[in-house]
């Protein structure tokens, strides 16, 4: 094996990755497989759970554990983490990877949509570091936590006003927990995707968001998916990037970079 693959290689790993019955979060647990990682499929849909889990097994002859769980309760985590226990004995990464998204004027929020976004997109990634990540630091044996922020977590974005604010507090509890967790050799780490045309985000789509998107992106096109995958299992090896730690890494085609 040259040193190249070693580096990228998670053999002997067990990954959970939350959310990862939808398009984003399932090709980041496909890629985690196809490095040699033992990947829980952990999503609300159990039937999206178990269609990620029938892929890694099907094509990519990968080991593969579908579980179905509620991110926002941490007895349901509690639950999911026992049962990867049971099933494989240790945790290795975690992908955070729950979200929903809405275009309602700042106006027109309602406190329930707000307190549901919120609760969602940071409160979920919360109770799943302190689960998972209570874990890690009783294995001793280091850790990679990868939790999934946005382009619109700073600067914000228009139209998606409660959804900026949420991964602004993912970015910022991503850079707490790093600190906190250094001496315990556990990494915590964010990937911010650009605009990935997912499923939370479709709705919000016109031509004329899209034609202003383009404009603003060097690459002038959405991302694919699978373009999240190297930067996925390069924070989960703990040889490739072993002293990252604290990072909000974007994946946008050049979007943030961009001026006038």
């Amino acid at each position: 094996m040259s040193f190249v693959d070693e580096i990228f290689n998670l053999d002997g790993k067990v990954a959970a990755a939350i959310g990862a019955g939808g398009v984003l979060g399932g090709a980041m647990a496909m890629g985690l497989s196809q490095a040699g990682a033992r990947v829980a499929i952990l999503d609300m849909n159990m039937e999206n759970a178990e269609k990620t889990a029938t892929l890694i097994k099907r094509d990519h002859n990968g080991e593969a554990l579908p579980v179905q769980v509620d991110a926002t309760n941490k007895e349901d985590v509690q639950n999911a983490l026992n049962r990867i226990i049971s099933e494989w004995g240790r945790i290795d990464i975690l992908i955070n990877a729950p979200g929903i998204n809405s275009a309602t004027k700042f106006l027109d929020i309602s406190e329930d949509e707000w307190e549901n976004i919120l609760r969602v997109n940071l409160k979920s990634m919360f109770l799943a570091c302190q689960v998972f990540g209570k874990r890690m630091i009783e294995q001793n044996e280091g850790g990679s936590i990868i939790n999934i922020s946005s382009v619109s977590s700073g600067p914000p974005l228009s139209k998606v006003f409660t959804y900026s604010i949420s991964k602004a507090g993912v970015n910022n509890l991503t850079r707490f927990l790093a600190r906190e967790w250094a001496t315990h050799k556990i990494r915590v780490n964010a990937l911010a995707p650009g605009f990935f045309p997912a499923e939370q985000n479709r709705k919000i789509l016109t031509q004329e968001r899209i034609d202003s998107i383009f404009s603003h992106t060097p690459m002038s096109r959405f991302g694919e998916p699978e373009e999240l995958v190297g930067a996925v299992i390069w924070l989960a090896s703990e040889k490739a990037s072993s002293f990252t730690t604290g990072a909000v890494i974007r994946v946008d085609g050049g979007f943030t970079a961009m001026t006038i």
